[in-house]
Formats: structure tokens, C-alpha cells, sequence
């Protein structure tokens, strides 16, 4: 139903006059109804009993679902039910599976409900310090309608199921994005109607994250914005999440950007884990190595060298220099380095680690590339460029053949690229790399990703660089904007991107902006006020920040 019919259906309804003021007051009411009709009908009923039109919305946040359950006096159509007895009655005639699966989906957001969700749940395989499968007999007793005898993943089985749930319209089915919908007050309704809410909530949560943990590495950033929302959802409630899964939502939050969010589950599954399991315990030692890679996230790098030097050298006396997570203990902490200046340490344990790669995973694993891509950043920190272009080239060429032209490796090897021919002078090589690469991010991570104004910023210093002060400018106060609202003013981004404004607007002699900037950040004034061409002013690290920001995320381990 449009908009307009849905005024006009709620006035008849509510039996009030059709005015501006009136009209104002339905469209907020029909909006919030998600233009139901049969909803807008008995949200009619009851303001046509109650009189007060401007009222309902304030009553239904608090009564939602006492205003959908009123029976109207007369009905506007052929319905004698109310909404929810109408659902209710749908509700019923849906077998066992069909209700399960609405009831879980219930915590899940309303939109982006994919069957990839509950099929990778499927192949949960029971990690070192998650729960049990005795303590998931619920989720899996779920899951286990949509296996074949064989335990593989049987399609036909969970569209039989969501196909009997479309019949009765209580979800919807969205063929260009794969996904289901559920309409928001069939939602609403459906949590509220369910018993044991506790339960389905638990379950909800649960395959979630054994849904996320069975994503590879290097596709997790890109999912974990379709995650996103679900996880969002599903904290709401409170659920008593296991520790496991807590990092898994952790992990979400943290390669969607929410760092903040990411760090407060952190710091409270490694309290519980070093109170249950003790300091030395594998469990504990990745969610402390998790901790530190959001502490990097969050600028905060002394706190994350602090807790990677314990858990690399830990990671080495218990599994040896080998292993799987010593190698990411060593990355992770060799990316800690890079963001404190601290070049020739970081490039001492990535030559390592690339060698290592190299030789259990081969020359073109994913975390072969993601060594090789930090190595060459690195390279370029310290200055030898053409030894980082070399490597990058490789990096960018291989990313784009096994994993393609979209994918975030591909993405973050192009930009990596882009910075250093703009160290060459090539600039405008440097400008047509981050002009697609941008444009991409904005389609896949969206405008307010880290990653995605970070990219913003390295287009700004290459227009800096060819002199196009005004199409910096206007790039470097929209990153700065927005860089305070998602990671603060004293974030190590934050205040680089301020630094560079700052030199922009001197470029314009725009001399009193760039002295208020630099008080509003508190920055040191310049030296003098001639028009500075230093490149250091992008790319080597300011005394000030006492720090450099390089721009290839390190490999992250598995929670």
C-alpha cells in the first residue's frame, strides 16, 4: 500500500477529519505500521475509540502489543480477526520446522535473513573453548531439518520450509539479494508470541556466530557487514552468549568498524577466560591476541604491543614457532610496530612470517599475499619504494586472480599500491587506482567504514600532491567529520587527517583556518608560514602523534 492510501485509510478508520495536521500525524503512524493495512485498520480502531490521533505512536512505543491486539467496533474489510489472531491462526497451521525457524528469526534482524546463515551454522565444528554439542542440542535439533542423511547441507529441505512460511505471507523472499524479510510488526509479533523466549533467543544467538566462525579469514570483512545487523539484533536481548560466541560477535563488530562495541565483549570473555581457564590456556591467549587487534584498531598501540609481546611469546613455548598462531601473534604484533614507527622490528618478524607462509601454505594462499602486502608496506614506511611497488604489483595481480576484482584483499593491495606511486610522483596512476578503489569500498563497506575514509584520505593527500588544494580540501573535511563521530578526536586517524587539513588550508594560505584547526586538535602551530612541500607531512610519522599509520590491516587470528 502507498503512502497515500495509508493516510487516507487510517483518517477513515480513525474517523478524523482530513487536515494538514491530521495528515502530518498519519503519515509518522503509517510509516511506523510499515503501511500494513490490516495494521493500519486496527490502529484506526482504537484511535477512533481514544479520539486522540497525535497520541498513538507515544502509546504504541510503550503498548504495542495491546494497540495491535484491539478489536475494532466495525471492521473496515472482511476481516472479523484482529492483526495478531489473524497471525496467530497463520502461526498454527505451519509445521514444527516452519514455526522454529520463524521464532529464531524473530531475534535476528528483519532484513537480510539469508539461507548462507544457517548453512554455515551447519558445519560448525566445535573450536577449543565454544560450547559443547550438548550445550547446542537446541540449535542443532533446528539445523538438523535442513541436512540429508549424509549431514551435507540439503537446499531443498530449507526452501520446502521457508516456502511454507511465504504461503502464510509472514515472510517475504527478495530474489536480486538472496534474502528473506520479515514485514517489522510480523516481527515484533512473533517475539512476542513466543514462549520461552529465552530459549529461541539463546538459539538465535548461537548460530549466528557458529554461522560467522565457519567464514573464511579473508572474506569476513565484506560478511560481517550482512552479520552486522543480526548481531546488533540478537545483543539487544542480553542473551547469556558463551564466552566463544561472545568472540565471534567481537569479531563482527570489529571488522564492521565498531571497534568500541568489539572491545567491550573483549575485555570480558578474556576476564572470563582467565578466571575459568588461567593465562596460559589457548582460549585465553586468542582472546587476548583478539583484544589487542582492536586495541591497534582504536589507536591505542602501546596497550596492544603490551598484550601481543605476551601472547607471541607464549604462543612460541606452548606451540612452537610454527604454528598457525604464533605466525598471526607474530603479524599482529609486526602491524603494531609499523603504527609506532618501529619499522625495522616490524619488517625483522614480517620477513619471518613470509617465510614461513611461504612454506606451509605456499606462494599464493591468502595469508602468503597478506605477508607479502605487509612486508612490501613496510617497505615503503622506510623508504624503498620501488622494492614496495615490486611486491605490491605481485600482491595486486594474484589477489585479483584467485579471489577477483572486488574482493577486500584486492581492494586494500590496489590502495597499498596507489600510496606508493604517489610516493614515486606517479600521482596520477596513484589517483585513478584510489578513485576505483574508493568507489568500491562506498559499494561494499559503505561511506562511514575506517576503511572506507581511510581511502578517502589517501585520495585527498594525491590531489594535495597535484595541487588540487580545493578537491582535498572538501575530501579531508568530510573524513575528518567523520572520523570524529566514529573513532574521536584523539584517534591517531583523527588527528592525522586534521594535520593534513591543516597543510591544505596553508597550501590556500588560508593561514587563521589552519591555526584554529590545529588549536582545536591541539597541534603544535607551525613553524613558519610558508607553504610546506614536505612530504612527511602524509607519510612519515609526526613527533607529535609520536606514530605512523600504515595501510594494510594485519593478518587477524581465529577466535
Amino acid at each position: 500500500m502507498d503512502e497515500k492510501d495509508a493516510v487516507t485509510l487510517l483518517l477513515e478508520s480513525a474517523g478524523q477529519a482530513d487536515t494538514l495536521t491530521t495528515q502530518h500525524a498519519a503519515t509518522e503512524i503509517v510509516k511506523t505500521l510499515g503501511y500494513l493495512a490490516l495494521a493500519i485498520v486496527q490502529a484506526g480502531a482504537f484511535i477512533s475509540k481514544s479520539g486522540n490521533l497525535n497520541s498513538y505512536l507515544d502509546l504504541y512505543a510503550k503498548q504495542r502489543a495491546l494497540l495491535l491486539s484491539e478489536k475494532p467496533v466495525q471492521s473496515h474489510d472482511s476481516y472479523a480477526q484482529t492483526v495478531y489472531t489473524t497471525w496467530q491462526m497463520c502461526f498454527e497451521r505451519l509445521k514444527p520446522p516452519a514455526q522454529m525457524f520463524l521464532q529464531i528469526c524473530s531475534y535476528f534482524h528483519h532484513n537480510g535473513i539469508s539461507e548462507e546463515i544457517f548453512c554455515n551454522a551447519s558445519k560448525f565444528k566445535f573450536y577449543h573453548g565454544y560450547p559443547s554439542k550438548e550445550e547446542l542440542q537446541r540449535p542443532l535439533e533446528f539445523l538438523s531439518n535442513f541436512l540429508a542423511p549424509t549431514g551435507e547441507w540439503d537446499t531443498v529441505s530449507f526452501l520446502n520450509v521457508t516456502s511454507e512460511i511465504r504461503a502464510y505471507s509472514l515472510i517475504n523472499f527478495d530474489p536480486e539479494k538472496e534474502g528473506f524479510s520479515i514485514h517489522p510488526l510480523v516481527h515484533a509479533w512473533s517475539q512476542e508470541m513466543t514462549s520461552n523466549s529465552k530459549s529461541w533467543q539463546s538459539s538465535a544467538g548461537a548460530i549466528l556466530a557458529m554461522a560467522f566462525s565457519e567464514i573464511p579469514s579473508q572474506d569476513q570483512r565484506l560478511a560481517s557487514l550482512l552479520f552486522l545487523p543480526h548481531a546488533e539484533s540478537i545483543s539487544q536481548f542480553n542473551t547469556d552468549i558463551a564466552p566463544g560466541f561472545q568472540l565471534e560477535y567481537a569479531w563482527i563488530f570489529s571488522q564492521a568498524g565498531k571497534y568500541k562495541q568489539a572491545e567491550k565483549l573483549q575485555l570480558e570473555v578474556l576476564k572470563k577466560r582467565e578466571e575459568a581457564l588461567g593465562d596460559n590456556d589457548q582460549s585465553t591467549l586468542i582472546a587476548m591476541g583478539n583484544l589487542a587487534v582492536t586495541y591497534t584498531r582504536l589507536g591505542e598501540f602501546k596497550k596492544a604491543q603490551e598484550l601481543q609481546i605476551v601472547v607471541l611469546e607464549k604462543q612460541k613455548q606452548f606451540l612452537g614457532d610454527n604454528h598457525s598462531e604464533t605466525l598471526t601473534a607474530m603479524t599482529n604484533l609486526a602491524y603494531t610496530y609499523s603504527n609506532l614507527g618501529e619499522f625495522k622490528k616490524a619488517q625483522e618478524l614480517q620477513i619471518v612470517v613470509l617465510e614461513k607462509e611461504k612454506q606451509f601454505l605456499g606462494d599464493n594462499h591468502p595469508h602468503t599475499l597478506t605477508a607479502l602486502g605487509n612486508l612490501a608496506s613496510t617497505y615503503r614506511n622506510l623508504g624503498e619504494f620501488k622494492k614496495a611497488q615490486e611486491l605490491q604489483i605481485v600482491v595486486l595481480e594474484k589477489w585479483k586472480q584467485f579471489l577477483g576484482d572486488n574482493h577486500p584483499g584486492t581492494l586494500t593491495a590496489m590502495g597499498n599500491l596507489a600510496c606508493t606511486y604517489t610516493d614515486l610522483g606517479e600521482f596520477k596512476k596513484a589517483q585513478e587506482l584510489e578513485i576505483v578503489v574508493l568507489e568500491k569500498l562506498e559499494q561494499f563497506l559503505g561511506d562511514n567504514h575506517p576503511h572506507t575514509l581511510r581511502t578517502m584520505a589517501n585520495l585527498a593527500r594525491t590531489y594535495w600532491k597535484l595541487r588540487e588544494f580545493t578537491k582535498a580540501e572538501e575530501l579531508q573535511l568530510l573524513v575528518l567529520e567523520r572520523c570524529r563521530q566514529i573513532l574521536g578526536d584523539n584517534h591517531p586517524h583523527t588527528l592525522r587527517v586534521a594535520e593534513a587539513l591543516s597543510h591544505t588550508y596553508q597550501s590556500q594560505d588560508k593561514l587563521q583556518e589552519a591555526k584554529e584547526l590545529r588549536r582545536l586538535f591541539g597541534l603544535p602551530a607551525f613553524e613558519n608560514t610558508t607553504r610546506s612541500r614536505s612530504r612527511a607531512i602524509f607519510k612519515q610519522p609526526v613527533k607529535w602523534l609520536k606514530k605512523a599509520l600504515t595501510r594494510q590491516d594485519g593478518q587477524q587470528g581465529k577466535p
